[in-house]
């Protein structure tokens, strides 16, 4: 015998239906309960014992199926992968070498464009699977943690350490190269630098609308913050009246309706979720591009090496380097492509740092985060980025500690002349290990170039008064210093656009000058850049690149 209290509403009848049993059999047990129907709230009710025959009346439902093992196999990491054996029997339409900014972009907006057209898209990278998303986006990155990653010899090639001349400069291979690392600062070309471009600003604006928007590109990072919003309006009341706070690549949209929101801090990692839920394409890591293989004029593919040396050859009808303004000029150099001026005209911007404090009670206590962008202007060969609070300008599972003081790091970015003579070149008495001579650098400032630096230390230090953030000092000197050639990692220009083969790499569209089918989209290409981040407009002008390709296909 079972007893069970019959919860409130319930009646003999309801609980002869709840437990699937005749009514007669339950009332016969409970002779006390006249009404089958009369409510019995609170009441025990003597239920018969759970015998077999009881069990088989119960409703058990049939064993689930197992599940089908996926159509196209398992996956053995966060992004599907090809191997390189497979892509050696694949022609391919577009082979993409390098996955970083500008090879992210093309391959994005190549599978936009060619959703079911069945083309077929390849893209290799040198590195291997390092991170899924941008760095700042992990909760166990800090700044400490962060500088530990991203300056780690194994990940950031120190190779400026034997090029005197760019002594800063450094190569990084990863799946998503730099973008995993950037500082997501995104402002537009000022006019005044594109004018001296072989591309109208009209495209440009049409190109930069696009790349806002999928890289989620506006003010909304810093919007509200008392901290950016004093700091802007000290600066416009003190002249600089084109601060505002940073134009970011960063989505700050909240998670709703199923969609939840980890990539606040864009990189290529977005270009490829977005690459791979539009079409399929091939993906290989760990696949060095050693050559680019033409024949007759014409691009015929790229040979590649894989970690264990062996020589794989990719078919394509069209290939398009991406592997950053120092090794796409390797690679041409080394595939016997030195036509029109591969490998000149390397430019960067001279970098200045400096940090000052400001005092915490003219600030509420909720300050917010400070990231305020001086942009260059007509009158202005610089552009000069606050940081801030300290190293919290952002900060995901660490508190801010209250201090005192509140930090502010500078940033001074200045114009650096676009000169023939500044060039990228292979030493042959030098080989890495895939075979491939070294790269070498002749870099100077020219005076022009020094006329800048000292316009921008001296801006520096205004904005500093303005601010009422005085410089810190060690010896009765701030520390406000200019950082070794190739530290701000906006090299380019060392296959630039150009109408004339004479004075550039590549012809407007980032095609190879003598190479049908060759294509260069990445900080190569980029003309006179001023003193804007270049990521911006590199992913603005590789979209455009591959619509090009697009009407080319």
């Amino acid at each position: 015998m079972r007893i069970c209290i019959a919860s409130d509403g319930h009646t003999l009848r309801a609980i002869a239906d709840l437990y699937q049993m005749p009514l007669d059999e339950v009332t016969a047990l409970n002779p006390h309960i006249a009404e089958p129907d009369r409510n019995i709230g609170g009441s025990a009710v003597n239920l018969p014992p759970l015998h077999r025959d009881n069990r088989e009346r119960l409703y058990i439902p049939p064993d689930c199926q197992p599940a089908p093992e996926p159509e196209t196999g398992y996956l053995d990491q966060w992004i599907p992968l090809t191997p390189l054996e497979d892509m050696e029997r694949t022609d391919y339409d577009v082979l993409i070498v390098g996955t970083g900014a500008g090879g992210s972009a093309v391959l994005w907006r190549l599978c936009e464009q060619l959703r079911a057209k069945g083309k077929r898209i390849g893209i290799v990278d040198a590195g291997g699977l390092l991170l899924p998303t941008h760095a700042q986006n992990l909760p166990t990155i800090n700044v400490k943690r962060y500088v530990q990653l991203f300056t780690n010899p194994k990940l950031s090639i120190p190779i400026g350490k034997r090029i005197p001349d760019f002594p800063a400069a450094t190569l990084l291979h990863a799946l998503g190269g730099r973008t995993l690392f950037w500082s997501g600062v995104s402002p537009r070309m000022h006019p005044s630098v594109i004018s001296q471009w072989p591309v109208s600003l009209k495209e440009m604006n049409y190109y930069y609308n696009i790349a806002e928007e999928i890289m989620k590109i506006s003010r909304a990072y810093t919007e509200g913050s008392a901290l950016t919003q004093q700091l802007v309006k000290r600066l416009r009341e003190g002249g600089y009246t084109e601060a505002s706070g940073f134009p970011l690549a960063a989505d700050t949209s909240p998670t709703r309706y199923g969609r939840v929101q980890s990539n606040v801090f864009f990189s290529a990692m977005n270009f490829f979720g977005y690459s791979l839920n539009l079409r399929p394409f091939d993906l290989a890591v760990n696949a060095y591009a050693t050559k680019v293989l033409s024949q007759g004029g014409k691009v015929a593919g790229v040979e590649v090496k894989c970690r264990n040396q062996r020589s794989y050859f990719l078919q394509a009808r069209n290939v398009v380097i991406s592997a950053g303004a120092l090794e796409t000029p390797q690679l041409l150099l080394h595939s016997g492509i030195q036509g029109g001026a591969v490998g000149h005209y390397l430019t960067n911007h001279s970098f200045l740092i400096a940090h000052g404090l400001m005092d915490r009670e003219n600030f509420p206590e909720q300050m917010g985060t400070l990231g305020v962008l001086i942009p260059q202007t007509e009158g202005q060969p610089f552009q000069i980025q606050l940081y801030g609070p300290g190293e919290y300008f952002w900060y995901s599972y660490e508190e801010q500690p209250l201090r005192k003081d509140v930090g502010v790091r500078f940033e001074g970015f200045g114009i650096v002349e676009s000169r023939y003579e500044n060039r990228v070149y292979l030493d042959p008495n030098r080989l890495n290990e895939y075979g491939v001579p070294e790269i070498q650098i002749d870099f100077s400032y020219s005076d022009r170039d020094r006329e800048i630096i000292e316009v921008t230390a001296r801006a520096i230090e205004r904005v500093s008064d303005i601010i009422e953030a005085p410089l810190l000092t060690e010896n009765g000197r701030s520390d406000l210093c200019l950082m070794p050639a190739g530290q701000d990692n906006h090299v380019s220009g060392t296959c630039r656009m150009s109408v004339n083969p004479a004075l550039g790499g590549t012809d407007p569209y980032g095609e190879v000058f003598g190479i049908s089918g060759l294509f260069v989209a990445d900080n190569s290409v980029l003309p006179p850049i001023g003193a804007s981040n270049p990521t911006l407009t590199t992913v603005a002008l590789a979209m455009r690149t591959a619509d090009y390709l697009t009407l080319r296909l």
